[in-house]
């Protein structure tokens, strides 16, 4: 059995985007592209024919990689799961011990991560510290320069 891979609606939603986008407007003009130098002659010697038909390989397996991502996704909706403590899709709000700075995190899925954007895997060190801990609690998490450690200020929903 294929393992789930969780997912927020919002991260499911946006490869399904994706998906639709690369069906039905990539693929279409990468067809339309091999079409085009096709009509240009000896295909031996086609560079503009060899570029689509690569692209069009690059589509197509795209299109699979997304169509195996959601047909993998477990959603999981944050909202039904409480802010009692910290669970796929909270966002966190952490106090760094030693420094004082505030961060704030949503735990997402893999393909979901924006380390930017303020989304954290699931599968990343500083997510599986806080899994099931408290706002109050502290955390330690191994960096490259050390240990930091935390303090959960806030659980909220997104």
């Amino acid at each position: 059995m294929t393992p789930k891979v969780p997912m927020t609606p919002q991260g499911y939603e946006r490869l399904r985007g994706l998906l639709k986008r690369y069906l039905n407007e990539e693929r279409p003009r990468v067809m339309r592209e091999i079409e085009e130098a096709r009509g240009h002659g000896d295909l031996s010697e086609n560079a503009e024919y060899h570029a689509a038909k690569e692209r069009q390989g690059f589509i197509e397996a795209k299109i699979a990689e997304l169509n195996t991502k959601l047909a993998r996704a477990e959603v999981i909706d944050p909202r039904r799961l409480g802010t009692d403590r910290v669970r796929f899709g909270t966002v966190v709000r952490l106090r760094n011990l030693e420094t004082e700075e505030e961060v704030t995190y949503q735990i997402v899925g893999e393909d979901e991560a924006d380390l930017r954007g303020g989304k954290i895997s699931v599968h990343a060190p500083m997510a599986r510290a806080m899994i099931g801990k408290e706002a109050g609690e502290e955390i330690e998490v191994r960096a490259p320069g050390g240990v930091l450690a935390f303090e959960i200020v806030e659980i909220r929903c997104p």
